[in-house]
């Protein structure tokens, strides 16, 4: 499976959390879906998608299995299927879950901020399946180092890719926004790329004009 966006993130993980705590209302429309991903509360990053935004997420994760459409209603109504997916127990799907809602924390604070999706019996339970989930083939979670200051090592989920350590110490400090628009992120990597291409373009015209000049980079560099 190819790694996921931080909205695909969003998306299953607000299906799952949905169907442990609000039941009667799983499988979930449209308008639950997104008003799930723009919660304010329980959520790192809070975002803040549309209607249109989700609808696309959700045809993208279809694709992949992870989501599918509940064929009892007039009003569509979508499921996850993560667990069948991924192949593992309810137990890691809630810790799975709970960092893709919240972001990185503890075992401490996964046992208690996944309560609700599963009732882990002590901390060490919560390492096992932890454990567990790092040493699959991919890994799906992995230990981070831990940081200045912090007494226990904390977790992140490795379904949307590698996890940046500096982002990491920055969330832990509390110096990253909690706030992110889904368009400013979007708009964000259009530039990161823009730039990107522009360094290229200009490192290409100065070893061109450096090779006119019979300037030798290395050298100067050095």
């Amino acid at each position: 499976m190819r790694t996921l966006t931080p909205l695909e993130a969003r998306v299953l993980a607000v299906l799952v959390e949905k169907q442990h705590t609000v039941p009667d209302a799983y499988p979930l429309s449209v308008n639950a879906l997104t008003s799930g991903c723009n919660q304010k509360t329980a959520r790192s990053p809070v975002m803040n998608v549309t209607d249109a935004d989700v609808l696309t997420t959700v045809d993208d994760l279809k694709r992949l299995s992870l989501v599918f459409e509940g064929s009892s209603s007039r009003v569509p109504r979508f499921e996850h299927n993560m667990n069948r997916v991924l192949g593992i127990p309810s137990q890691a799907a809630a810790l799975l879950t709970t960092l893709m809602l919240r972001g990185p924390q503890t075992a401490a604070e996964l046992r208690l901020n996944a309560a609700r999706l599963h009732g882990f019996a002590d901390v060490s339970s919560v390492e096992a399946f932890l454990d567990e989930l790092a040493a699959s083939e991919p890994p799906r979670v992995v230990k981070l180092p831990r940081t200045p200051g912090e007494r226990e090592s904390r977790w992140a989920h490795l379904l949307c890719g590698e996890v940046s350590v500096s982002v990491s110490e920055a969330s832990a400090s509390g110096a990253v926004d909690d706030f992110v628009s889904y368009t400013e992120f979007e708009i964000l990597k259009a530039d990161h790329k823009r730039l990107g291409d522009e360094l290229v373009r200009l490192r290409t015209m100065v070893e061109q004009m450096a090779a006119e000049l019979g300037i030798n980079l290395d050298k100067t560099s050095g």
